[in-house]
């Protein structure tokens, strides 16, 4: 066993008896005998397994990658300094300064974890999805079952793997493409604050590549705000639901926040409130995620 392996798992363990499962999301309905996460909370919260959450605090499992670091840091819900020391306790350099950042702030993951009635998705500024609460999986299909790489809006619009596939049928009020053709606009002008950032190189230059449409807006596509929305959604248990979508901007920490709200007392409010009950599941039977 490693000193780093060990002083990782000392630090999980410790940072996992820390957050409080309310802070989380999650509803205490037992007895506790400890104040913190669970291990299994852990795992479902990073989308990771629970035997590796053990073998992780057990230091039996060295070199845990960047991508589970992150995972990781964000369901623990660090501060960028305790993120940092999280990375250099596994061997590995933190993310650095003009890179985009996967952090979200603990008062952003509290904000999302408490207004669990509307659907919330947190996205970084390449549009990879990096938090969302159980609504949100409940309107668009459990998140964690696509690999963490692909949790990307523009690969979801434009790529052809499994986010792509997993995308429910979504039309917006503004047209057929203006939405698309806004995503690509937004990624235009993260290109230009994040030159050096090898994810989002790499991700318009195998879209640009791979999808005709992808190209056809970049070479075309204006700078566009994005601005509140309706837009209608196929959803295979409840049907068509036509709901208000707003992108808020996180000051300070470059994320966007995409919500869906629907007026009080009207058709779609009904069906937010039925996903709300059966999570998105046919009534008596509820999907367990990977």
């Amino acid at each position: 066993m490693t000193r780093s392996a060990t002083e990782f798992g000392r630090l999980l363990r410790s940072r996992r008896d820390r957050l409080s499962p309310a802070d989380a999301g999650i509803a205490v309905t037992s007895v506790r005998r400890a104040p913190g996460l669970r291990r299994e909370e852990l795992a479902q919260l990073a989308a990771l397994s629970v035997d590796y959450i053990l073998r992780l605090e057990q230091g039996r499992a060295v070199n845990p990658s960047p991508q589970v670091i992150a995972a990781l840091a964000r369901a623990l819900q660090l501060s960028r300094a305790e993120r940092d020391e999280l990375y250099r306790s596994a061997g590995q350099l933190p993310p650095q300064d003009g890179i985009i950042s996967d952090h979200v702030p603990a008062g952003i993951q509290r904000l999302t974890a408490r207004l669990g009635d509307i659907p919330i998705g947190v996205f970084t500024a390449d549009w990879s999805l990096v938090w969302w609460n159980s609504m949100w999986s409940a309107l668009h299909g459990d998140p964690a079952l696509i690999p963490a790489a692909e949790r990307n809006l523009a690969l979801a619009l434009f790529g052809t793997g499994l986010a792509h596939t997993s995308l429910r049928p979504m039309r917006s009020e503004r047209g057929e493409d203006a939405f698309a053709a806004s995503i690509v606009a937004d990624l235009r002008d993260t290109v230009s604050r994040y030159p050096a950032d090898a994810r989002l190189d790499r991700l318009v230059r195998e879209l640009r590549a791979d999808s005709a449409a992808f190209d056809r807006f970049w070479n075309t596509a204006a700078t566009a705000q994005h601005v509140v929305e309706q837009k209608t959604i196929g959803h295979p248990e409840v049907g068509d639901i036509r709901l208000d979508c707003d992108v808020l901007v996180v000051p300070g920490a470059d994320l966007r926040m995409v919500t869906y709200t629907a007026a009080a007392a009207t058709p779609d409010a009904g069906k937010l409130d039925l996903l709300r009950v059966t999570g998105g599941h046919p009534i008596g039977r509820r999907e367990t995620a990977l």
